[in-house]
């Protein structure tokens, strides 16, 4: 049988996500959604960082930065959504940041008419 990744802090995370939507509900902006997460994360003591910007390199040189939402405990990272596609750049963006970081665990967190719906990324390489 395999470990999940983070289990009590994600299974935290994905409640703070279903209190979001069951108190804001669906098609509000991503900003909107973020903000309430920051608060849930200080209202529950768990240590995040927000807006992470992360260096992009080509042949040595730095060419841009990408940023993700949060940075939660400094373990996983969450990707906030709103609407009902499905954002599979995020999810490639996601798995890079994973993997330029060494980090283990990313969450895209949709925010959708009918609920929050999570999709866990597990970086395999680390």
């Amino acid at each position: 049988m395999t470990d999940i990744v983070y289990r009590e802090l994600s299974y935290k995370l994905n409640g703070i996500a279903f209190t979001i939507f069951k108190e804001l509900g669906p098609g509000l902006r991503e900003k909107i959604y973020a903000d309430a997460f920051e608060i849930a994360l200080k209202d529950a003591g768990i240590s995040y960082k927000r807006e992470i910007r992360y260096p992009v390199f080509f042949k040595g040189k730095k060419i841009t930065y990408q940023s993700l939402d949060l940075l939660v405990d400094d373990k996983i990272v969450i990707e906030l959504k709103s609407g009902e596609r499905e954002y599979f750049e995020a999810f490639d963006q996601l798995l890079n940041y994973l993997k330029l970081s060494k980090l283990k665990l990313g969450l895209i967190i949709r925010f959708t008419k009918k609920g929050a719906v999570i999709r866990r990324i597990v970086n395999l390489d680390k």
